[in-house]
């Protein structure tokens, strides 16, 4: 990760604009789809989620900040900020694609708050409500060279402020190897 997270953090801060990208967390994936029921002992296998969701809720977005960043929450709570992952396949991706939605075809009320309990603190993200009126967009056999970055949470409410995403199953590739991939996770911040 010693170059991959310099890379990541520019390539997000040429895309936005920001003056500053705070790595927090890393996924990688490599299992099967059922890899929930597999027990305590089996997350080294952790394969794609086939479930709509948002890492964050809006709550939980700002909780996080506080809890990462604790001596510096408040001044950055005052300027804009986001979450944005950066995802991309390990290799090309036939099985199990991550889908994302069009953040303007879900409507608030479409998201139902989920807290996630860990030993030292909670988090708060949000699963999705299925509607028709979602629009769901992937890219068909998604190469390592394509970074998709996902919004998770935007501090500004007159843009679309996050992208519910979820892998699914494509029924022409459903015996094809698992799929790999490596998601970073990050906080974005701007000056302005």
């Amino acid at each position: 990760m010693s170059e991959y997270y310099p890379e990541m953090e520019q390539l997000i801060k040429d895309v936005t604009g920001a003056s500053r990208v705070f790595i927090f967390d890393n996924k990688t994936r490599h299992g099967p789809t059922n890899w929930h029921s597999l027990g305590a002992g089996n997350q080294s296998v952790r394969g794609p989620i086939l479930r709509a969701h948002i890492d964050q809720s809006y709550d939980g977005a700002e909780a996080l900040l506080k809890w990462l960043l604790p001596n510096e929450a408040d001044e950055l709570l005052k300027r804009r900020f986001q979450i944005i992952n950066a995802w991309r396949p390990i290799k090309t991706i036939f099985k199990d694609p991550l889908g994302v939605a069009d953040a303007t075809s879900v409507a608030e009320d479409d998201l139902i708050p989920a807290r996630i309990i860990y030993a030292d603190h909670e988090r708060e993200s949000w699963t999705v409500k299925p509607s028709p009126a979602h629009r769901w967009y992937y890219k068909y056999a998604q190469r390592p060279d394509e970074v998709l970055l996902i919004k998770c949470y935007d501090s500004v409410r007159e843009v679309a402020r996050r992208a519910p995403h979820s892998a699914f199953q494509n029924q022409r590739h459903v015996d094809d190897e698992w799929r790999q991939s490596i998601e970073i996770r990050t906080m974005v911040f701007y000056d302005n």
